[in-house]
């Protein structure tokens, strides 16, 4: 079904539920912070560490997942989201501190969802369909965080206020992990490694997961474009509601709140359906051309939209959502990242996949932290240059990755013939 291994069709579905909740904040929470006396530096800091924290739980996840099971570490996550969301909400707000605290210890929780469930696809589908699958979970993964996050938010928060709207968030995690628990199917009978290693042996997989990119240099230089392809991914929702909304950091109101959230919507449901066309597209003529050009050349392009198009325009809603729509057929074209670190480790393949989920979790930290560190010094123009100098070095980057790809490259990563790759797309 165009790519979707049918097999993980609940598993798709309970991560769109799941992200749904976890991303009602996405759009607002800096601002509720501001005005309930964080400064904007102090926002900026939450995520900032929540990032952090989400690394270091996103590294340990893809061994973990091998070693624990999958389906097992998805419901472990989605429970311990929820005891922590609720300690944010009641103590955690009464200081600066303790929500600083407490929501980067929440960030231990969604990678344990949403990376066990990597693991589980890679388990569960052939390396030369894996791009594909890995587009219907970046689907599902927009779905849930960027369309019904901010869509329903943007519905609830003029009826019920910010903080009530937080409370419902815990809804959906709830059921998220609900259909996990009782819907989703374990790793075949094959793929389970877990009864293979010993203590010493789990604990050596796990520490992998860092000396690999010692070991192979293809896996650094992976690391490498997969934190910068998502920067801004993480880092406009927390600058942008300040820059489009208010003056806080030397913007304007072009923008209303709903307004911000409804173009950061539309990005999100632009991107449901180019997340399964750039998988499909990857595994049929090639995931680094396709990265190369389409991804980072088009986020440089979209990080610099996003800063004029309100200075040049005005409050332009047509020509902001156009640079939202820029925006996700853009950061949608790295959909093959999920195949390509397998693909060059694939005697580890838990830890060629923690590898892979560190570099996301530093995506989440380095977005905001980049941005929270530049502000003051350049303004929200200057921070998104840097963002597009970023992206500029991604391409570069992408020249000394060479994956192999079935049909597409040779077993050292080197492109085929154009007949024979011709042959294989027909």
């Amino acid at each position: 079904m165009f790519g979707m291994p049918r097999r993980l069709l609940f598993g798709y579905l309970a991560l769109a539920v799941f992200m749904t909740g976890d991303g009602f904040e996405l759009t607002f929470l800096s601002r509720f912070l501001v005005e309930n006396g964080f400064s904007p530096t102090q926002a900026g800091l939450a995520f900032t560490v929540y990032g952090f924290v989400v690394a270091l739980s996103a590294w340990t996840t893809g061994v973990l997942a091998e070693v624990v099971g999958a389906k097992r570490l998805m419901v472990l996550g989605g429970a311990l989201w929820m005891v922590l969301h609720v300690l944010f909400l009641t103590v955690g707000l009464q200081s600066v501190v303790g929500a600083i605290v407490i929501y980067s210890l929440r960030g231990v929780a969604y990678p344990l969802f949403m990376y066990s469930f990597v693991v589980l696809i890679a388990q569960s589908v052939q390396p030369g369909r894996l791009a594909s699958a890995m587009g219907w979970f970046w689907s599902s993964f927009s779905l849930g965080i960027g369309v019904m996050g901010a869509y329903v938010p943007s519905l609830l928060v003029p009826a019920i206020g910010e903080y009530a709207t937080l409370w419902v968030s815990l809804a959906f995690v709830a059921a998220g992990t609900a259909m996990c628990a009782f819907l989703v199917p374990g790793a075949p009978p094959e793929a389970a490694r877990t009864d293979e290693r010993d203590g010493q042996g789990r604990i050596r997989e796990l520490l992998r997961g860092v000396t690999i990119l010692a070991e192979n240099r293809q896996i650094a230089l992976s690391v490498v474009i997969r934190v910068l392809c998502n920067l801004t991914l993480y880092a406009f929702p927390m600058m942008m509601p300040l820059y489009l909304t208010s003056g806080d950091i030397g913007g304007r109101a072009w923008f209303s709140l709903p307004e911000w959230m409804t173009i950061w919507a539309v990005m999100n449901a632009v991107s449901l359906g180019s997340n399964v066309v750039w998988g499909r597209l990857g595994d049929r003529y090639g995931w680094m051309r396709q990265m190369r050009w389409f991804g980072f050349g088009g986020m440089a392009l979209a990080s610099l939209a996003f800063a004029y198009v309100p200075v040049w325009f005005g409050g332009s809603f047509p020509l902001m959502v156009a640079a939202a729509v820029l925006f996700a057929l853009s950061v949608t074209a790295f959909v093959p990242m999920g195949a390509i670190f397998p693909a060059l480790a694939p005697d580890h393949r838990g830890a060629a996949i923690s590898a892979h989920n560190l570099a996301s979790g530093l995506t989440t930290f380095a977005g905001p932290g980049i941005a929270t560190a530049l502000l003051p010094v350049l303004g929200p123009v200057g921070v998104c240059w840097v963002f597009a100098a970023l992206m500029v070095l991604g391409t570069l980057t992408t020249f000394f990755i060479h994956p192999p790809q079935p049909g597409i490259t040779t077993e050292t990563g080197r492109m085929l013939p154009r007949r024979d790759r011709l042959a294989r797309a027909a």
